[in-house]
């Protein structure tokens, strides 16, 4: 149970620095004006925390290992292709996803080179690559070492805490 709890706590943490990151595109990026860029109530893109948790557990072992070519280590070039590739797959799962649920999905690349059906592009895949790679050599490791600052009484109550917010905002929803 205590590693569920964590893996939770960082798929929220990673469903909410998603939410911060579309709302900066929106808003200063783009210029297009604030709205709420999930598909619930609350300020976290889910997809987001599905997708760092499924880099952690797909990539973890690359990033450990010691590649080389020659005497140069392209461990790093290794894993961001395969950041790029799986960060590629969750969208397009998620667009089909979505549109299965709602009718829709909430993005369109259509403007962007080298799309498929305006769900996936190569731009995007790409900005998607280097936030992972943010995430598995950054945030992920300062995660867990907060993680474990945290006293389990405080981290199962933050848990009971969001789970049941996240299930109240999902049910609300359907």
């Amino acid at each position: 149970m205590k590693k569920f709890q964590e893996y939770f706590l960082y798929f929220m943490l990673y469903s909410v620095i998603g939410w911060c990151y579309e709302v900066f595109l929106e808003v200063v990026v783009y210029r297009w004006g604030f709205s709420n860029r999930g598909i619930l109530f609350g300020p976290y893109c889910v997809v987001y925390g599905f997708g760092a948790l499924i880099l952690m557990g797909t990539l973890k072992w690359l990033k450990e290992k010691d590649i080389r070519a020659g005497r140069v280590c392209i461990t790093p070039v290794l894993v961001f292709a395969g950041i790029v590739a799986v960060t590629t797959l969750v969208e397009l799962a998620a667009s089909y996803i979505m549109e299965f649920i709602r009718g829709y999905w909430m993005w369109d690349y259509t403007r962007f080179a080298f799309n498929f059906q305006g769900r996936i592009a190569l731009n995007p895949s790409i900005r998607f690559g280097i936030g992972g790679m943010v995430i598995l050599y950054l945030l992920q490791p300062l995660f867990e070492k907060g993680m474990k600052r945290i006293p389990e009484r405080v981290r199962a109550v933050a848990f009971w805490i969001l789970i049941i917010l996240l299930a109240v905002d999902v049910f609300s929803n359907l």
